[in-house]
């Protein structure tokens, strides 16, 4: 299944376009899974994401100990949610955990391109050429080859680089896609993720470590 590049997704469809640019602010947190469920349920019931920021910062929300820390918080989880489409989001709000952290990796590749290429040409790869480790090296080597056509990476400092690689590791782990001996772990999907994910585009099934068979079965259902 093609995953050389993320669909174009619509503003008018819940979502925004995934960027050909790399925006590299993730560090601000890893999965943030509570956080996002609890900004998902606000949301289904004001429809309004500048109502549901208000909110969550006057009422301290998120629980952070500063309000710099809430406002950071904040604008990183809501610019992930608001990638999905309507019925992705209402999986945040009442599906299993399981469910919920698929969707919230979907956020994360739709509003990250770095994250959707090291899904699906790293990690993904690594599952399908059985060879499961994945390691430092791995982030640097497909770093540094995207610097070369990416001048945004070349102007990150090293240490910046570093706190990048032990986020999205974490991100990873958190979702279950990474073991902590850093063996990429198979996933299933359920039918109903499945089907919110195909009526987005099939190709963002890619971000998911699994076989060709799976991806093929889950895409004609």
């Amino acid at each position: 299944m093609p995953a050389s590049a993320p669909p174009e997704l619509e503003h008018d469809r819940g979502g925004t376009k995934v960027s050909a640019e790399y925006i590299m602010s993730f560090t601000a947190g890893a999965l943030l899974h509570r956080a996002s469920v609890l900004l998902a349920e606000s949301y289904s019931s004001k429809r309004n994401w500048s109502a549901v920021r208000s909110e969550a910062l006057e009422s301290n929300l998120l629980q952070t100990r500063t309000r710099n820390t809430a406002k950071r918080r904040l604008l990183e989880v809501l610019s992930r949610l608001r990638t999905l489409t309507p019925e992705q989001l209402q999986i945040v709000v009442d599906g299993s955990m399981d469910e919920q952290q698929h969707v919230l990796w979907l956020a994360i590749c739709k509003r990250y391109r770095f994250i959707f290429d090291f899904a699906t040409e790293v990690v993904r790869e690594h599952y399908l050429d059985l060879a499961p480790e994945l390691t430092r090296g791995d982030f640097d080597m497909f770093f540094n080859a995207k610097a070369a056509w990416h001048l945004e990476l070349e102007a990150l400092a090293s240490s910046t680089r570093d706190r990048l690689r032990q986020t999205l590791f974490k991100m990873l782990r958190e979702v279950g896609f990474l073991s902590n001996d850093r063996t990429v772990n198979p996933v299933i999907l359920t039918p109903r993720v499945v089907r919110a994910v195909i009526a987005d585009s099939a190709n963002l099934l890619a971000i998911y470590p699994a076989s060709e068979a799976d991806l093929r079965k889950w895409a004609t259902g």
